[in-house]
């Protein structure tokens, strides 16, 4: 147990594997599925919510004015990862089964994330309003841009965007987090206090999806359709993609003149993808048989970017701690 501890493995990686697990093993079927799908879309509904009801509207606007370092994190968000996702499933058509390929594309496509980007921006020492204000919008409006590049980049692969999928996305997903900034007055205080218990929701409703995926991809006999190489393989792909993007984010904000704390911003916001905000997406946007092997990626990747980036908020803030004062 002492051993668990110290291993830098996220438990909500450990949770998420065993919803996986528990999905191969006992999958929901029948008239029992279709009651847990609508659960799930409730649970998603509220974890939403929540978010809304978080965020301060005041503090996003204080991080409104930096708007060279948001489209600086937009361009790395929305541009860089499709681009270099579109180059890495060219490269690797033999690699890959179709099915992860998409799942690697479908990642590349999804906006930032909040939490985390928020976390290691600030343990780092960087400009904390504009990371709330750049991860907060990156994730509002990718309620939009990722079902159109979906629909753009993935239509010819089984992917795509309906007016029925985006009507889905708003009310499963902005409807309630608009909800939650219109009561944020009220209840934010109390949201903000009971943090650590609504986080439950948050995990909960991660995790039902998870499940619910798997157990659609389970009786579409997934697990038979991929191979351990494969796997090895979509990993090394997850973990090159996100070197690839740590390293450009941080060589473009100093090519572009930004302050020290300005590339945390930039390099922390600009190479996340919200897990969070993927895995309802995905359940929107493809074929239930197709749900496991599109967010096994987005799973995968989670757990990569907060090893690499707690390693990295830690460099930058030792780097910090030993520069002389100004």
């Amino acid at each position: 147990m002492s051993l668990l501890r110290r291993l830098p493995i996220d438990r909500f990686l450990l949770m998420l594997l065993g919803a996986v697990l528990l999905a191969s093993l006992l999958p929901v079927r029948g008239e029992a599925a279709v009651a847990f799908a609508w659960l799930t879309k409730l649970a998603i509904a509220a974890l939403f919510f929540l978010h809304g009801a978080r965020l301060s509207p005041r503090t996003v606007l204080e991080g409104l004015i930096h708007w060279r370092l948001h489209a600086t994190v937009f361009a790395a968000t929305f541009l860089l990862f499709p681009l270099l996702g579109a180059v890495i499933t060219w490269l690797t058509p033999a690699l890959l089964p179709s099915s992860l390929a998409m799942g690697v594309m479908f990642l590349c496509l999804l906006p930032s994330t909040i939490q985390s980007s928020i976390a290691f921006t600030s343990i780092a020492g960087g400009n904390i309003p504009a990371a709330i204000c750049s991860a907060s919008a990156s994730n509002i409006l990718g309620m939009f841009i990722t079902p159109l590049l979906v629909g753009l980049l993935m239509s010819a692969e089984g992917g795509g965007v309906s007016m029925q999928a985006l009507g889905a996305i708003l009310l499963q997903l902005l409807a309630p987090f608009l909800a939650g900034q219109l009561l944020q007055r009220w209840i934010g205080e109390r949201v903000v206090r009971h943090k650590a218990r609504l986080a439950l929701v948050d995990r909960g409703a991660i995790l039902m999806v998870v499940y619910l995926a798997f157990s659609e991809a389970r009786v579409a006999g997934l697990w038979g359709q991929l191979s351990p190489a494969a796997l090895a393989v979509m990993v090394a792909i997850d973990m090159l993609l996100l070197a690839a993007v740590l390293v450009i984010t941080t060589l473009a904000s100093r090519w572009l003149g930004f302050s020290r704390e300005d590339e945390i911003t930039i390099v922390f916001c600009g190479s996340k993808k919200s897990l969070t905000s993927g895995v309802p997406m995905a359940h929107v946007l493809f074929p239930p048989a197709l749900i496991g092997s599109i967010i096994l990626p987005v799973m995968l990747f989670h757990q990569i970017q907060l090893f690499v980036c707690a390693l990295l908020a830690r460099r930058y803030a030792r780097r910090a701690e030993a520069a002389p004062p100004r």
